[in-house]
């Protein structure tokens, strides 16, 4: 009973923040950080109709993961409850440097 009580008073994260969750569980695999804090997302948006929109680049146009990876976050968002559709723009504007990384990633590959 105090289970079903305690999922009843869980405080439902934005819908953005569940979209940063699910990126933060993708990972480029020849990096051991998730894209997220590798700075590969440029852009989410959310429309009100609960489309998202998320514009990310890859570490090169070379990458062995370029053709695999922007499905495959796709539909790990269209999977987020409350999500509609999912669209995952890859650009090379501006392209990735290392500078993009967030401190966590950093400290994670030993940059500092």
């Amino acid at each position: 009973m105090t289970e079903a009580v305690e999922n009843i008073n869980t405080e439902v994260k934005p819908l953005k923040q569940r979209v940063i969750e699910v990126l933060k569980s993708c990972y480029d695999p020849e990096i051991p950080v998730d894209i997220y804090e590798l700075g590969l997302i440029y852009e989410i948006r959310i429309d009100p109709g609960q489309d998202v929109y998320v514009k990310m680049t890859l570490t090169s146009p070379a990458c062995p993961v370029a053709e695999t990876l922007p499905p495959e976050i796709e539909e790990k968002i269209r999977r987020i409850p409350d999500v509609n559709q999912a669209r995952v723009e890859v650009t090379f504007d501006p392209p990735w440097e290392k500078d993009m990384m967030s401190e966590e990633a950093k400290l994670e590959l030993g940059m500092w």
